[in-house]
């Protein structure tokens, strides 16, 4: 989803300023509804970041305890779904920042999971090899290319998400699309046949 499909379908939240608003001031089935709006994009997000469908479901969690802790210092200066994404990017870069400090004296694990609802267009092994080359990004080029490509925000938001340079951004996302096609060209070669 683009972001400004994201910003629209948030902007269908009945009066979201007022559910905002409600919940600053301790409304829990405001704050529920504020929660539900918009846990399914984090989700996504999350996952497409991490790759694992559990940690996803964590990082969901840890995603909108520290929204609603930080809730108050929301000023309406975005949109209410960009300050959220923001969280989300941060919490889940920090997971994953921990997950891998934890998983140096670990032996590896194989934790392939299979993205939700996967196209039925999209050759399997396609998918296959192209989310393992997105996860095996270093962790900012990951969520360049998550943040523009897949979710459809522009750099300036991505260097406000992430506390960088727009320019930096762009850098990131130059290296991760020259890293992914790097990856895919034996596939390409192969379907070429």
């Amino acid at each position: 989803m683009t972001h400004a499909a994201l910003a629209a379908e948030a902007s269908t939240v009945p009066d979201e300023r007022f559910l905002i608003a409600r919940a600053q001031r301790g409304d829990r089935d405001a704050a529920r509804s504020l929660y539900d709006a918009h846990s399914r994009r984090v989700h996504r997000l999350v996952f497409r970041l991490c790759g694992d469908e559990e940690m996803a479901q964590d990082l969901v969690q840890d995603t909108f305890i520290r929204v609603f802790d930080k809730l108050s210092t929301f000023r309406g200066e975005s949109a209410f779904a960009t300050w959220v994404h923001r969280i989300a990017v941060t919490v889940a870069l920090n997971g994953l920042r921990k997950e891998r400090r934890l998983k140096r004296g670990a032996d590896d694990l194989d934790v392939a999971n299979e993205l939700p609802a996967p196209s039925s267009n999209v050759d399997p092994d396609l998918r296959d090899k192209l989310r393992a080359a997105i996860e095996a990004l270093p962790p900012g080029s990951r969520a360049s290319v998550i943040l523009h490509d897949i979710e459809g925000y522009t750099h300036a938001e991505i260097g406000e998400m992430l506390g960088i340079a727009e320019g930096t951004s762009k850098a990131r996302l130059f290296d991760a699309r020259g890293r992914l096609r790097k990856a895919l060209s034996a596939y390409a070669k192969e379907q070429d046949r």
